[in-house]
């Protein structure tokens, strides 16, 4: 009996770790792009196919991190500290220059969306699992004091 709980643990973290692996595969390819320009957002949503979950329906807004994957991973580490909202997030301890894309034409369909691209520099909050960023879930306005 111990042996065949042990063989159901071992294949429950295998199973969640592919999972974990395939969110995190995701969240690089839709949000880090670190040579990013606001002039490339319609070219780099359709070449990724970005778009609504389970749709081909245009994504309203989709944000790139100017970074590397180390350096974004690093945010669910030491760069990284819990955020208020709803106890799941991390926010990065330090601000990142970052593209937000913003649909023109809405209710539009791939390929025919048009995107706005908009510099910023923010903190940004992302929902990390197992020590991997697998949601970015938004920006935070940064202010020195």
């Amino acid at each position: 009996m111990r042996i065949a709980c042990v063989c159901l643990l071992l294949l429950s973290a295998t199973v969640l770790s592919q999972n974990v692996n395939e969110r995190y595969r995701k969240f690089i390819e839709q949000h880090i792009n670190g040579k990013m320009s606001v002039n490339r957002c319609d070219e780099e949503i359709g070449l990724r196919r970005i778009s609504k979950t389970n749709s081909n329906e245009c994504k309203e807004t989709n944000t790139f991190i100017r970074a590397t994957t180390n350096i974004v991973k690093s945010i669910c580490g030491l760069a990284g500290a819990p955020y208020e909202r709803n106890g799941q997030l991390t926010r990065s301890l330090q601000p990142f220059d970052i593209v937000v894309c913003t649909l023109r034409n809405q209710g539009a369909r791939q390929p025919r969306c048009q995107y706005r691209g908009q510099s910023r520099t923010r903190i940004i909050a992302i929902k990390c699992e197992q020590g991997f960023p697998v949601h970015f879930d938004g920006d935070i306005v940064h202010l020195d004091h």
